[in-house]
């Protein structure tokens, strides 16, 4: 029986994600595959999922709802903040992301919505969310 993925696999393999409307995001298919460690937090949770248990040579191809990707978009997670708030290093241009320092010294973005004269409207959802996703992977080996 060939050697199969676990959740704690170092693995190389070809990947291809796209949007619902099959607009690839990013693909290593005809380029060099990547190398992970599943369970180190390198790859999403939801995919590392999906090559549980696939064999070296293996492809298969998952379509993963927003509940089972990167959940719902969450209106809540959209605010509007004046721009006197914002951190005073801040770039802000339209799409562009702004950077806030969170407890404990992490990071966290928002990505810029629409821009106005006194405040700046900013989307602080996973740009995934709330987006069905076809994600297609082929295991090169199992290290």
């Amino acid at each position: 029986m060939p050697e199969r993925v676990a959740m704690d696999s170092l693995i190389t393999f070809h990947y291809r994600l796209a949007a619902g409307d099959d607009t690839e995001l990013v693909s290593t298919f005809g380029a060099t595959p990547a190398t992970v460690q599943l369970g180190s937090g390198e790859l999403a949770p939801m995919l590392e999922r999906c090559l549980d248990g696939m064999a070296a040579g293996e492809r298969r191809a998952f379509v993963l709802t927003p509940a089972e990707g990167f959940g719902p978009h969450n209106p809540d997670l959209v605010q509007r903040i004046g721009r006197g708030e914002l951190p005073a290093d801040s770039a802000v241009e339209l799409h562009g992301l702004v950077e806030f320092a969170a407890p404990g010294g992490g990071r966290f973005a928002g990505l810029v919505r629409e821009v106005d004269a006194d405040s700046v409207l900013l989307d602080f959802n996973h740009p995934l969310a709330g987006k069905t996703l076809h994600f297609e992977v082929e295991v090169v080996g199992i290290l």
